[in-house]
């Protein structure tokens, strides 16, 4: 009786073990774990339209002094420090884009983030010219 015993705890413990060191998330896929992620270290928050520019402004100098290549990862925002890198999600597909700020932009109400080309395309925006976004700062630029 007591062999029986001993057995039964060697294998309720065992089976503790195991599924204590099982391999498992409250998330049920990696998209979610990496929204979670996002969320947690997005230092500044803003959620509003985005707009993008290209062909008109493509080779001319931007606010910092850069030359606008339209087919570049960058935006232009209102306030946030050059250099800033911002996560853009296009709020009606999810479809998210990191982007740099190299470039000023005029203050219209609602608008947050004027996209460049590459980065409008990324989130799937080209067709619609505005589309409201959330916007993440995830790392901040030189003042």
């Amino acid at each position: 009786m007591v062999n029986y015993f001993l057995k039964f705890i060697f294998i309720i413990s065992l089976s503790l073990i195991a599924i204590s060191c099982s391999r498992s998330s409250r998330f049920s896929n990696e998209k979610e774990i990496n929204e979670r992620y996002a969320r947690e270290r997005a230092l500044k928050v803003e959620t509003g339209e985005a707009s993008f520019y290209a062909n008109e402004f493509d080779g001319k100098t931007t606010a910092s002094g850069e030359i606008y290549d339209m087919n570049k990862l960058t935006a232009a925002h209102p306030s946030f420090p050059f250099n800033t890198v911002v996560n853009v999600i296009n709020l009606s597909n999810d479809k998210s884009v990191q982007v740099r700020i190299n470039d000023r932009m005029p203050n219209f109400k609602g608008r947050i983030i004027d996209l460049s080309l590459a980065a409008a395309r990324k989130i799937g925006m080209v067709n619609t010219g505005i589309q409201e976004v959330k916007v993440e700062v995830i790392k901040w630029g030189s003042r």
